[in-house]
């Protein structure tokens, strides 16, 4: 069945040919998508797969920290919101904690949505 390699070279297409912006709202979808693994593999008591998924979130939130632009004030606020995140998620991955989960997810889905705003505003 040729579908699985199909998919994978639109989905790598698209990455390739995806604007900066686009890439960031595709990071921010990442790490929601691996923060919901995280709680769901928390509920089933699958420790590893709750940890794996874990570690992929903080991946892409200390890449949005190592990646800020420290020029323009904002990114102060971003560094805290990323710092901040980063610390609960070394405790969700410590205690393998669903609330805490639920908690960054939320902050995931609110940093998100402003983006995704921010990017229909830039284009009009």
């Amino acid at each position: 069945m040729a579908f699985p390699n199909a998919y994978a070279q639109y989905n790598n297409s698209r990455i390739l040919t995806a604007t900066p912006a686009e890439l960031t709202l595709m990071l921010y979808d990442g790490a929601i998508k691996f923060c919901n693994i995280a709680i769901l593999a928390c509920e089933q008591k699958n420790i590893e797969k709750a940890h794996n998924n874990i570690v992929k979130v903080e991946r892409i939130v200390d890449y949005f920290r190592q990646t800020l632009d420290m020029k323009y004030p904002v990114a102060e606020d971003f560094e805290r919101v990323y710092s901040y995140l980063g610390r609960r998620l070394t405790e969700a991955n410590i205690k393998k904690d669903k609330d805490i989960l639920e908690e960054v997810n939320q902050h995931l889905h609110a940093m998100r949505d402003t983006w995704n705003e921010v990017m229909k505003q830039n284009k009009q």
